[in-house]
């Protein structure tokens, strides 16, 4: 079986992805197995699971990064898709301050060569000030502490204003104000209609969640869906 990233684009919704009976192989091992799966747009979608459970990989399926080989993955064609990476994904020396890398959020909307309009400064500026970093915009990612960074890619997230926001464990390791800081964001991403989903194994941010599927050893274990 060849490994496709094809996308049947037949979904109505920009905001809603379905995937069916996905698997993904990462080399002899098995990382997701017959997974299927939906987002649901102006809800937020916990994808529990312990460390090594498919979470990450079924989240780089749904932004159409990871490839898969088998399954079938079905997406609107116009859907804008947001995907908010684990902070050691970041690499601590690259030059960029946290104004630069909440802009390149804006990106998808301007493209790369064009300069930020009024609009996208004032979107730039609210994504700052909600995930509590105002006055830091020209601090370095390197200079900042850990929590602090990974704000500031939830802030690019943010910026993206796109129909559907994945996040992969944002909130591992920080501490109370950070946690509620990123839980106002996603939920008013979640009210502005964008569908969220949330891979986290924080017992506190699954309860809170709208919906729940749960992952263990690449399989959906069980789930709580509407």
């Amino acid at each position: 079986m060849h490994t496709t990233q094809d996308t049947r684009r037949i979904l109505a919704n920009p905001g809603q992805i379905s995937l069916r009976a996905i698997r993904v192989t990462h080399g002899g091992t098995v990382a997701l197995d017959g997974v299927s799966a939906t987002t649901a747009p102006g809800r937020v979608t916990a994808l529990a699971g312990a460390n090594g459970s498919g979470k990450s990989t079924l989240l780089g399926v749904l932004a159409g990064s990871q490839p898969w080989q088998g399954g079938e993955r079905l997406a609107a064609g116009a859907g804008r898709i947001a995907l908010v990476v684990q902070r050691s994904a970041a690499p601590d020396t690259l030059p960029l301050t946290v104004a630069e890398t909440v802009s390149m959020g804006r990106w998808a909307h301007r493209g790369l060569w064009r300069p930020l309009s009024g609009d996208d400064r004032a979107i730039v500026a609210a994504s700052i000030a909600a995930l509590g970093l105002t006055g830091l915009e020209r601090r370095a990612l390197g200079e900042l502490s850990g929590g602090q960074r990974q704000r500031a890619l939830v802030a690019q997230g943010l910026a993206q204003q796109a129909e559907v926001l994945l996040l992969d464990e944002p909130a591992a390791g920080l501490d109370d104000d950070a946690l509620l800081l990123i839980d106002l964001a996603i939920r008013s991403e979640a009210r502005r209609g964008a569908a969220v989903v949330y891979a986290t194994h924080d017992a506190a941010v699954i309860q809170a969640a709208d919906r729940v599927i749960r992952l263990e050893a690449g399989r959906v274990l069980d789930r709580d869906e509407d």
